[in-house]
C-alpha cells in the first residue's frame, strides 16, 4: 500500500502519508526515488510538487465540505521505501465537533481511509 494511516488515540486528528510510487509528468516529477533522503529535498521545493500539493488541497476541500472533517496540516513529506527513499505528501486531517482529548469517531476513521485511497488514485501517486 502506498498510504499510511495513523490515528491519535486521544485526538480526533489523523496523518496521512501519501508516497509517490512512480513519476508524474504532469508535475515535472520525473525523479522519484533517491539512494538518500537529503536527495528528496529539490523535489518537495519544485513547483511541479508545490502544484501537486495545491491540487491536493483542491480535491480534499471539494471532499470534505460539510462532512465533519477539515484539514489541519499539508505538506510534503520524505518516505522510506525499503532502500531507496521517495517524495511525498503528509497530510493531518481533524474532526470537526469533537472536544479534544476524544478519540476521533469510527466513522470519521472510515471516510478518511477512503478519502487517502482515492487522493492515490486520482492523483495517480502509485
Amino acid at each position: 500500500m502506498s498510504f499510511k494511516i495513523t490515528h491519535d488515540a486521544n485526538s480526533p486528528t489523523t496523518s496521512i502519508e501519501l508516497m509517490i510510487n512512480r513519476p508524474l509528468p504532469d508535475y515535472d516529477l520525473e525523479e522519484v526515488e533517491a539512494a538518500v533522503p537529503r536527495e528528496i529535498d529539490p523535489i518537495l521545493a519544485s513547483q511541479g510538487f508545490k502544484d501537486l500539493l495545491d491540487e491536493t488541497r483542491s480535491v480534499l476541500e471539494h471532499e470534505l465540505a460539510g462532512g465533519g472533517l477539515e484539514i489541519a496540516q499539508l505538506t510534503g513529506a520524505i518516505c522510506r521505501d525499503h532502500s531507496v527513499y521517495r517524495p511525498g505528501i503528509w497530510l493531518v486531517l481533524r474532526e470537526t465537533g469533537v472536544a479534544p482529548g476524544e478519540a476521533m469517531s469510527s466513522g470519521a476513521r472510515a471516510r478518511i481511509a477512503a478519502h487517502a485511497d482515492r487522493l492515490r488514485v486520482n492523483l495517480q501517486l502509485s
